[in-house]
Order: C-alpha cells, then sequence, then structure tokens
C-alpha cells in the first residue's frame, strides 16, 4: 500500500486579496511561491504562499473571492491550520503578532507540545505549534522574519466532525496514517514519516452546527502521493470504502484527484511533483502571473479583470 507523506498544500477561502497578501508575507512572513489563477475560475486569483520553493507540506494556497460573506465553524470542515515553529521561538511569535495587532489566545498544552491560536483577517484558525528539533528544518528567510525563528511549513490539520470512525477510516486506510492518541475531543493521526504536515487531528462535536463555507473558510486538504501511481492506488482505497474520488486532473504544479470524506470534508491526492519551479525559477517565484497554457490566449483579458494585489 503506498502511504502519504501528510499535508501536501492546505486551500483556503480569502476576501481582500491585497489583505491576503499583506498578512500572509508581511506578518508571517511567508514567502509567496506563486501567482496563478482559479484554474475553474479565471476571473479570480490563486495565490499559494510557503517556504522557499512552495514544497509539499508547506503551501498554503487560497481562492480570493472578493465580497464573499464570512465563514461558520462547524461540523463537516478542517477547522485550524497550524504551522510549526521552531520550539525557542514561542516568544518571538507571540511579541510579533502583538506588534502586529493580531490578537492570539493564551498558549495552551496539547499532546505535549506548546500551541499559540490566532486568525488571520478573513478569521481563518490558525495555531502555531513550538516543535523540538524544527530549527534544524529549512525555512524561508528572505521576508521579514528572521531565518531563525520563521515558519517551516505545516504541523497539521484539526478536522471538526460529527462521528469520528469514517474520518479515521480515511486517514487510516486510504492514506496510511496511523492512530497515535487522545485528548478530550480530540483524536491524532500521524503520517509515516517526513517532519512536515504529518498531524491530522479529529475533533469531534456531534450536535454541532454544520459550517458554511465562506472568507476564512478551508476550502480543502490535500494529501501527498509520491506519484501518479501512487495517487491511483490511493483513489483506489479510497473507492474500497464508498467514495467517489474524481478523475486525475492536471493542475499544472501537481496532479490532482478530489473526493469528499464521509463528514463531508473535500479532501484531495496531490502529486509531490512537478511542483511550482516548473513555470519559473525559484529565484522568482511568485513575483509575476502565471497562467496554464490553456488560458494564455485570454492573458490581456485575465489580467485587467484581475484586482490589485499590493
Amino acid at each position: 500500500m503506498s502511504k502519504s507523506a501528510g499535508i501536501h498544500h492546505i486551500t483556503a477561502i480569502c476576501g481582500n486579496p491585497r489583505r491576503n497578501v499583506a498578512f500572509y508575507t508581511e506578518t508571517l512572513g511567508l514567502r509567496m511561491v506563486k501567482q496563478t489563477v482559479n484554474f475553474d475560475d479565471p476571473t479570480t486569483w490563486h495565490l499559494y504562499y510557503g517556504d522557499e520553493t512552495g514544497s509539499p507540506g508547506t503551501a498554503l494556497t487560497f481562492f480570493a473571492w472578493g465580497d464573499i460573506p464570512p465563514g461558520r465553524d462547524g461540523i463537516g470542515q478542517a477547522m485550524a491550520t497550524a504551522f510549526t515553529i521552531p520550539e525557542r521561538s514561542l516568544a518571538y511569535w507571540t511579541g510579533r503578532l502583538a506588534e502586529k495587532g493580531v490578537p492570539h489566545e493564551t498558549p495552551e498544552r496539547r499532546f505535549g507540545q506548546t500551541v499559540v491560536a490566532f486568525r488571520d483577517p478573513d478569521g481563518m484558525n490558525l495555531e502555531l505549534v513550538a516543535t523540538k528539533g524544527a530549527r534544524a528544518l529549512g525555512a524561508w528567510s528572505g521576508g521579514p522574519v528572521p531565518g531563525e525563528h520563521a515558519i517551516r511549513g505545516f504541523y497539521g490539520v484539526t478536522l471538526l466532525v460529527g462521528d469520528a470512525e469514517p474520518t479515521a477510516r480515511v486517514l487510516t486506510d486510504t492514506f496510511g496514517f496511523t492512530a497515535e492518541g487522545s485528548e478530550d475531543t480530540r483524536h491524532r493521526f500521524t503520517a509515516p514519516g517526513g517532519a512536515l504536515g504529518t498531524v491530522v487531528e479529529v475533533r469531534v462535536a456531534p450536535g454541532f452546527l454544520p459550517a458554511r463555507q465562506g472568507a476564512g473558510s478551508v476550502h480543502h486538504v490535500a494529501f501527498r502521493a509520491e506519484n501518479d501511481a501512487a495517487e491511483m492506488e490511493m483513489a483506489a482505497l479510497a473507492r474500497r470504502l464508498g467514495l467517489q474520488p474524481t478523475d486525475q486532473i492536471d493542475r499544472k504544479y501537481f496532479h490532482s484527484v478530489y473526493f469528499r470524506e464521509p463528514n463531508g470534508i473535500l479532501f484531495e491526492i496531490a502529486t509531490d511533483t512537478p511542483g511550482f519551479t516548473v513555470d519559473e525559477p525559484h529565484e522568482t517565484l511568485g513575483t509575476a502571473l502565471k497562467l496554464p497554457e490553456w488560458y494564455e490566449k485570454d492573458r490581456a483579458r485575465i489580467e485587467t479583470a484581475l484586482p490589485p494585489l499590493r
């Protein structure tokens, strides 16, 4: 059985793209690694942030849908996205958030680690997890955050569900995650190997209101497949659970298969290759609008329709 090495990317929804760029590049210090459009709606931005190359396990992406109403937290969504920071950088980050006027919760202990929760300008739930050994991991140091304190990539994601068991089956039987224990209403699952994006916590809240997607909501969570063959194997395993994965779709920077897990959360399987340097060198990643070949003929019209980023 092919096993996923963890989270490939997480895609969320934002309103004002200029505000989104400012927060993720200037406040959190991530690198913008790709400016492109939503391949299903080329009139809207699809923005990618991550480490120096947006490597799997670091890429947070946004559909910028303008005046869309805010989302509502609830059942059937990825309710929190967690980043890995070095263990000794916690004080730096609480100070930085305060300096930038970003309210944050009191640090709490969870599964033996310290976690700080806060929100982005659209209300998206974010967390910083102080992680032992994280300083040895690569980080983008070309932004405003010193490399020693920089976000390394994803720690993981928390899913809010009404019933943990069917979601747990997808994580273990399709992606090869392992159950690692529980704390209160949280059930932790980890991917084999790798240092980033290996944790999924399934939080159970039976009877809670269903989520409503909008600005600040996670649209989908993508899990890593080493290559096309591994992706097809995972898709076949999802079908055995009675799920309905799509055919493979070419997203230019990776190949994708989508399906909804039993609690309604949209999952993606994404290949590690070809990556974001397929259409621009890593030195200039994220500095110009990149379009898939099938939209190049419409470049002038698309550029005119897109709102400014800075």
